[in-house]
């Protein structure tokens, strides 16, 4: 069953506090909307099944399709329906990040610049002293609980959001909360200097192949994340604003960066709502290139979008995006 109340909690940051111990702890954000509703965000920095330390990957010029969607939407708390139409977020699908580049870091150490809370502290506290810096919360909410003030910053009525990771490929008793296009994570806004911010976290015990409908880890398949350079074909380009009238001839370009030949028969092109165009069928040898025209397919739209390369067993085998901007001179390919 997935999260309840997905969505997405859009306001000021004007405080926050680290939790230390071992009992679930978390980073807490004091966050107000402009209607002056107070909310509390709680982070996750330890996971309550084993390994205990959270990956996590930060952008600090993170430029996606998303951050295109979330305009007008309003400040508070925005419910998102399930799906790949809105500004949801889903770290297998979405290709927000690459996952082989999550480290993991222990929540709460002695000494600066050298745990979880440390790295949240950097970007949050930015956050609270920029004024108009705006915080963009993914995760499931909680409240309004019109009689009870909040534990840690004592505002009634107790109100927030929490469940702000991956939330999906989970074992045991987490598993109730899989789903798709409903992770968690942080996007902080700095509008003077046009600069996003994006902060995503998971758990190491969370597979990173997922039931397209359930959100369920896909059994017999090896749930870790892709080691750094070890995925042999790769998506290297795209034409995504083709000169010419329409339908526009858009391609996607392959590569086999691996050392052997790849057999890319039943491959599949995918975007973001699952339209998907087959791969040209044969191998592909060692350093080859190849150039795949999705015609009556994926549709690779001028406004932003996803690419993911599916093998011949649906699994992803690679995923990039681009924004509006990158796909704005016509005639001209998206490098990844």
């Amino acid at each position: 069953m997935p999260l309840k109340t997905y969505g997405v909690l859009i306001g000021r940051a004007v405080d926050t506090r680290r939790e230390g111990g071992s009992d679930s702890p978390h980073y807490q954000i004091h966050v107000t909307d402009e209607a002056g509703v107070h909310y509390r965000a709680a982070v996750n920095v330890l996971s309550a099944q084993q390994p205990s330390e959270l990956l996590y990957f930060v952008s600090e010029d993170f430029r996606h399709p998303i951050t295109a969607r979330l305009e007008g939407l309003a400040s508070g708390w925005n419910s998102l329906p399930p799906g790949p139409g809105g500004p949801n977020l889903d770290f297998v699908r979405g290709n927000l990040f690459d996952p082989a580049l999550m480290r993991k870091l222990p929540p709460d150490l002695e000494g600066p610049d050298n745990d979880l809370a440390d790295l949240l502290d950097h970007s949050v506290r930015r956050a609270v002293a920029d004024r108009d810096a705006r915080v963009y919360l993914f995760g499931e909410r909680w409240g309004p609980e019109v009689r009870v003030k909040d534990k840690i910053f004592g505002f009634l009525p107790g109100n927030g959001v929490h469940d702000i990771h991956m939330n999906q490929g989970n074992s045991g008793r987490f598993r109730g909360d899989d789903g798709v296009w409903q992770d968690g994570g942080l996007l902080i806004h700095f509008p003077a200097r046009s600069r996003w911010v994006g902060i995503f976290l998971a758990f190491q015990s969370q597979s990173w192949h997922t039931d397209d409908v359930t959100g369920h880890a896909v059994e017999g398949v090896d749930p870790s994340r892709p080691e750094p350079g070890t995925r042999p074909v790769r998506i290297i380009a795209a034409l995504v604003n083709p000169r010419g009238p329409a339908p526009e001839a858009e391609t996607v370009t392959l590569l086999n960066a691996s050392p052997d030949p790849v057999d890319l028969t039943g491959w599949q092109l995918q975007d973001r709502l699952g339209r998907r165009s087959a791969v040209p069928q044969g191998p592909l040898a060692a350093g080859a290139v190849r150039t795949v025209g999705l015609a009556g397919g994926a549709q690779l739209g001028n406004h932003g979008g996803e690419i993911s390369l599916l093998d011949a067993t649906g699994l992803k085998v690679d995923g990039v995006s681009y924004t509006a901007e990158q796909a704005g001179r016509d005639g001209w390919s998206v490098v990844f």
